[in-house]
C-alpha cells in the first residue's frame, strides 16, 4: 500500500537526499566548542558546573551530547546517570549521529543571526536538543528497540514541545527555530538543508495506514504556524508562508500561503532554507506576470 500511495502522489519520483555526503569537521567543532567552553567558564562561575560535565570533562563531541541530553531528558524513572551511558553508547558506537548533529548545530550557526557561537545550540537551543533526541530515537526504532524510541518521542515532547514520531526520515543541516510545537507524523520525510519555524505541523489526514505524511525537498523554507496535510510533496527550493494550510502539493522554488495555501510568487532565492528571507515574494510574481 505505501508504494502505491506515493507512487500515485510522485512523492517518491527521486530518491531522497537525507544526510548527503558533505564535508564537516567534527573534531575542529569540537575543539571550539572547548576553547568557547572555557572562555566562559572562567568568566560566568555560575556556569562553571554544566559547562564541566557537559564539555570540559568529555572527551568529544558525541560524549558532549550524550551528557547534555541526559541532563535535560532524565526523570525519576529514568535517572541521568541511567540515561548518560545510553546515549552515550548509542553517539560513540554510531558517529554518523555525531556528523549529523554536527551539520545541524553549523546550520544554526550559518542561519540564525542570534546564536554566535556552536556552543549556544548544544547548551540552550531545545531545537536542536529535540532533534538530536530524534535521531537517536529513529536509530532506536530501526534497530529492534522501538518501546525505548517511543519512551524517548514522548520525553522529547515533554521537555522540548517537540514531537517526532521516530519512524519519520529527516536530513541534516536543519534549522529547527524556536521549536515549540512542531509535530511530524510517522511517515513523513525532511530532506538536507531545511529551515523551519515553530508551531508547524507536517501531519496525516484521515487514518489509512502506508504513507500518510507529506515529503519536503531540500532547501524548503517553513514559516512559522504553518500546516501541511497529507500525502503532499513541497518541492526543493520552495518557500510556506507564516500561517498556511498547505493540502496540495507545491512545485519547487514556488512561495505559497494562505488558508488553503495557493502559489503567491517564485522564491527569490536558489536556497531560501539558508537564507531566511520570509517575505512572499508577491511584488516579483505581479511584475513578472506583468510582463
Amino acid at each position: 500500500m505505501e508504494s502505491k500511495h506515493r507512487s500515485e502522489k510522485g512523492a517518491s519520483s527521486q530518491s531522497a537526499q537525507l544526510c548527503a555526503e558533505r564535508e564537516v569537521d567534527v573534531v575542529g567543532l569540537w575543539e571550539g566548542l572547548r576553547e568557547q567552553a572555557t572562555e566562559i567558564s572562567a568568566e560566568e562561575p555560575g556556569l562553571q558546573s554544566l559547562l564541566a560535565e557537559v564539555v570540559l570533562e568529555q572527551p568529544c563531541l558525541g560524549s558532549a551530547l550524550g551528557m547534555r541530553l541526559a541532563r535535560k531528558l532524565a526523570r525519576e524513572d529514568m535517572t541521568c546517570e541511567e540515561l548518560s551511558p545510553l546515549l552515550m553508547g548509542v553517539l560513540l558506537e554510531h558517529p554518523a549521529l555525531v556528523r549529523s548533529a554536527a551539520f545541524d548545530m553549523s546550520a544554526i550557526v550559518d542561519r540564525d543571526p542570534a546564536c554566535s557561537t556552536a556552543l549556544e545550540p548544544l547548551l540552550y537551543y531545545k531545537g536542536f536538543l529535540a532533534i538530536t533526541t530524534y535521531r537517536i530515537s529513529h536509530f532506536l526504532w530501526h534497530n529492534k528497540r522501538r518501546p525505548l524510541a517511543l519512551y524517548f518521542q514522548s520525553l522529547a515532547s515533554e521537555v522540548f514541545g517537540v514531537d517526532i514520531h521516530p519512524a519519520a526520515q529527516i536530513g541534516c543541516g536543519i534549522l529547527l527555530d524556536h521549536a515549540t510545537s512542531f509535530v511530524v507524523g510517522e511517515t513523513a520525510i525532511i530532506e538536507d538543508d531545511v529551515s523551519i519555524l515553530h508551531e508547524v505541523t507536517l501531519g496525516g489526514t484521515g487514518k489509512d495506514c502506508g504513507a500518510r505524511h507529506p515529503v519536503v525537498r531540500t532547501g524548503v523554507l517553513i514559516g512559522a504556524g504553518a500546516k501541511i496535510l497529507g500525502l503532499v510533496e513541497i518541492g526543493q527550493g520552495a518557500k510556506i508562508g507564516a500561517g498556511s494550510v498547505v493540502l496540495k502539493d507545491v512545485p519547487p522554488h514556488s512561495t505559497v500561503a494562505g488558508v488553503p495555501a495557493e502559489i503567491v510568487g517564485k522564491s527569490q532565492e536558489e536556497n531560501p532554507a539558508r537564507a531566511m528571507i520570509q517575505s512572499l515574494d508577491c511584488e516579483a510574481s505581479l511584475e513578472a506576470s506583468s510582463l
